[in-house]
């Protein structure tokens, strides 16, 4: 019976499915990549889940203030469709604890100037 070569089985592990986007801007090649690995490794994670994270919550920061504190008041009637951002920003929170210390701090990087505190945000 033949055999199928080891290179064969890890790419099939590897591929993505066509709708799952994995580019973060501000992100390396590696970071990235171990992203991709830590998605397939853990049960609470699906392909591209990371980068929608990523995408919701840059939506969420960059509505006027006024906008998020009725959500806050009203609850978020969008978020059915859209995504939470507070989940969003949690599961950030929680893979950037499960990466290695180098993609974790390119990660938080990114996540902090989406959050507004690195002084970029014209206010400081």
């Amino acid at each position: 019976m033949p055999r199928n070569r080891p290179g064969h089985r890890r790419r099939a592990l590897l591929r993505r499915p066509s709708g799952a986007n994995t580019v973060i801007d501000g992100l390396s090649a590696r970071t990235l990549a171990e992203i991709a690995r830590l998605e397939l490794s853990r049960n609470y994670l699906s392909p591209g889940e990371v980068s929608a994270a990523v995408r919701t919550w840059k939506a969420h920061m960059r509505q006027p203030l006024r906008v998020l504190w009725r959500e806050d008041e009203l609850g978020g009637t969008h978020w059915d469709c859209c995504g939470d951002p507070l989940e969003a920003r949690e599961l950030l929170g929680t893979v950037m604890r499960a990466l290695s210390p180098r993609a974790a701090r390119e990660l938080r990087r990114v996540v902090s100037r989406l959050d507004g505190r690195d002084g970029r945000d014209g206010h400081g």
